[in-house]
């Protein structure tokens, strides 16, 4: 096992970035289709096709599920990603052709590096032809390039957060893996204790953001520069509506994990993609419930995997890794 979301048999997965302007995507690729479900959080989503996904509407699966920086602007990374799709003749036939199902989310990563260059139609391309089926980078890369958290006091004191991705292989073979982009409002806990947050003054150590909002702080001026966008993956055959189930369940993890969570101030969205390798029927509540792990250890490895870049701190520039 890689221990992450290539644990899923017919998932690839791709990242481009660009390490300057600080921002970037990450494409999961199912060339034989996966059924699909969301569930949206946040209250400041940006997303791609989603209403396809309600378990009412006619297309049954997604050929590529995309997290991408850039805010708004991050949304055209899935035009490239269609091209790819594309020239390769994967999606869905419509008779005249083969339409590439794509859907996506966004977080806003404009406010570090620089805000006139967002993951386009080339980077998402670029992606896709770095995709993998072996290989899978975390902390800063892809989507996770710009990602930060802890905004309450402004970018002076965020912290680096990232991409991150962990599994669950059970004895009967089913896999339950998530891969999470972490760019929250909140902090980020691991048993109880905050380790990736808004630092202090001095910025040596972590605060505690709801200790600084019950304080009297209003946050001003960032009203949208958060969201946690990501994707758990399985190979049990689900439904769309069951693949949704999951997700809502899978928001626990964030929960668990991330501290003030799903504010007006974040788009927080989970994917679930289910490949049906594993046609035995699976227990939604327990994948529901692995998820909800899956994502929560997605989260510690995306901040414990980050690296410090300009002037934002990493987890382990505060020394908590050793």
């Amino acid at each position: 096992m890689y221990n992450n979301i290539l644990d899923v048999k017919g998932l690839k997965v791709g990242q481009a970035q660009d390490n300057e302007a600080l921002t970037g995507c990450t494409v999961v690729i199912c060339e034989e289709g996966a059924t699909c479900g969301v569930d949206v959080r946040g209250s400041a989503p940006g997303t791609r096709e989603t209403d396809l996904l309600d378990p009412i509407n006619m297309v049954q699966k997604v050929h590529a599920v995309v997290l991408s920086g850039g805010s708004a602007f991050g949304l055209e990374s899935t035009c490239g990603v269609s091209k790819y799709l594309e020239e390769k003749n994967i999606g869905f036939d419509s008779g005249v052709c083969k339409v590439p199902i794509v859907t996506g989310a966004v977080l806003f990563d404009l406010v570090v590096g620089d805000y006139k260059v967002r993951p386009d139609k080339d980077m998402g391309y670029e992606a896709c032809l770095q995709a993998s089926e072996t290989e899978l980078k975390q902390g800063n890369y892809g989507a996770g390039c710009g990602a930060t958290v802890g905004k309450i006091k402004g970018p002076n004191y965020l912290m680096k957060g990232g991409i991150g991705s962990h599994s669950i292989k059970l004895d009967n073979g089913i896999v339950v893996s998530a891969l999470i982009a972490v760019n929250a409002f909140g902090d980020v806990y691991e048993d109880g204790k905050v380790i990736a947050g808004v630092l202090n003054d001095e910025k040596t150590d972590v605060l505690n953001t709801y200790e600084i909002m019950k304080q009297g702080f209003i946050k001003g001026g960032f009203s949208i520069d958060n969201t946690t966008i990501g994707i758990v993956a399985t190979n049990a055959k689900l439904t769309k509506a069951q693949c949704k189930k999951i997700s809502q369940m899978a928001h626990d993890g964030y929960a668990k994990s991330i501290f003030p969570i799903h504010t007006p101030h974040d788009g927080d969205t989970i994917f679930t993609m289910a490949t049906g390798e594993i046609e035995t029927d699976a227990d939604v509540t327990l994948l529901g419930c692995l998820a909800t792990e899956v994502v929560q250890e997605s989260i510690t490895k995306a901040i414990k995997n980050a690296q410090s870049v300009k002037n934002i701190v990493s987890y382990n520039e505060l020394n908590y890794g050793k």
